[in-house]
Parts: C-alpha cells; structure tokens; sequence
C-alpha cells in the first residue's frame, strides 16, 4: 500500500481507499453484495487472490466484518464502511457530470449486473420472472435475470427456468436508459429495445427498473 507520510486526511484516506479496485468492492457492498461471488460479479475482471487481499485489507482497517457461518462467508460494512456511502455518492456525482461515457467503459457484464441492480422489487411480479437478455454487442454471450423477492439474480447460464421474457439490446442503450438519456418508448419504436413476451409483461417490463441514482448529475 502506499505511504504517503502526510498526516492530512485526504493523504490518510487515499491509502487505504486510493487502491485499485477498492472502492469498486465498497460500491458493491454499498450496493448490497454479501458474498465472495456477489462482490466479484459486480467487479469483472478483478482476480480472485486481489479481491480476496483488498478484502482481508478492508477487514484489518475496520471497514468491514467478515461472518463464516460453516463453510460460508458473508461480508457487511461496519459503521465505519457505512460512512463512505457519502463519499461514493460524491465520487459518482462527480463522474457523472463531468466525466463522459467511452466504449471501454460498456463491460456487458457490468451493464446488466448494474441494471439487476436497479431492479425495483416492489414493481416485479410475484413469484420469479425470468428475462433472458440478448446483448447485441456480445452476440455469442446470454445472460438470465432472475427478477424475484426480495432480491434478484443474474446468471450467465441457464437456470431451468422457463423463460418470461426476451430483451434485445446493447449495453450502450441499457446505460443510456440508466441515466434518462432514452425513454423506454423511445428504446422500442427505435428498435434499440426489443422484448418478445406476453403482452401484460412487455408493458410492465419498463417499470421495474430505477434509473441510476447519477442520473440528474450527468451533463
């Protein structure tokens, strides 16, 4: 970790915080992920030992609370983890505004794990509803979602589920939808978005999803 022998706050916090893929985990965290594989899904492209380092790092600073309950782990913010929510908050507001969107920036795995993300689970279907998603930009690739209560899955194989939905797209217009740079009715009559499925679902499809708490801070 670096030193920076300043005794300044900001020197301080950088750090422990300043690290790569540190307040990537934080955000997930932040954002709900409990387990090793949550974190990591929400983090593609990290390796198994840096997350498993970041972590134990985060541990040993206080940051965070590791559980084992058997063979399981589970990770949570302590109080002191909680009090970076204000400090991601400002960071994303910050990058929103000010920093655009390049197409290294579209990871399509990061894309629909940051759309299961926003899934609102009060506007979903009872029961569990599964929407198969074709992402134009990685053809070969299909992912699932799990939409259920009280919280939903992404998986990149099949989960024996019969299938509700279809959505085809591409990652750029999932984040435009994100940040209300494009409506869903715009999506559709565009054919940026398709969805295949019974028509009561195809209506509600457009409801079940939040735009990004970022959303009124881009530029």
């Amino acid at each position: 970790m670096r030193d920076y022998g300043q005794f300044c706050p900001i020197a301080r916090s950088s750090e422990l915080l300043a690290e790569r893929w540190t307040p990537i985990i934080v955000r997930n965290l932040l954002n709900g992920c409990r387990t090793f594989n949550e974190i990591r899904q929400g983090a593609p492209g990290i390796s198994t030992a840096l997350l498993t380092q970041r972590l134990d790092v985060l541990e040993r600073h206080g940051v965070l609370r590791r559980t084992v309950k058997g063979r399981g782990v589970t990770y949570e913010l302590t109080e002191m983890g909680q009090a970076l929510r204000a400090v991601l908050d400002a960071m994303g507001q910050w990058g929103a505004h000010w920093l655009e969107i390049e197409p290294h920036h579209l990871d399509p795995a990061y894309v629909l794990w940051a759309t299961m993300k926003l899934v609102d689970p009060d506007r979903i279907p009872a029961g569990t509803t599964v929407v198969r998603f074709e992402l134009r930009d990685r053809p070969a690739d299909n992912h699932w979602m799990l939409l259920q209560r009280p919280r939903s899955e992404l998986c990149t194989r099949s989960s024996g589920y019969d299938e509700d939905l279809v959505c085809r797209t591409d990652s750029a217009t999932l984040v435009d939808l994100h940040l209300k740079r494009l409506s869903y009715p715009a999506a559709l009559r565009t054919g940026r978005v398709e969805l295949l499925g019974p028509p009561a679902l195809t209506r509600q499809f457009r409801s079940w999803f939040r735009t990004s708490p970022f959303a009124d801070y881009v530029a």
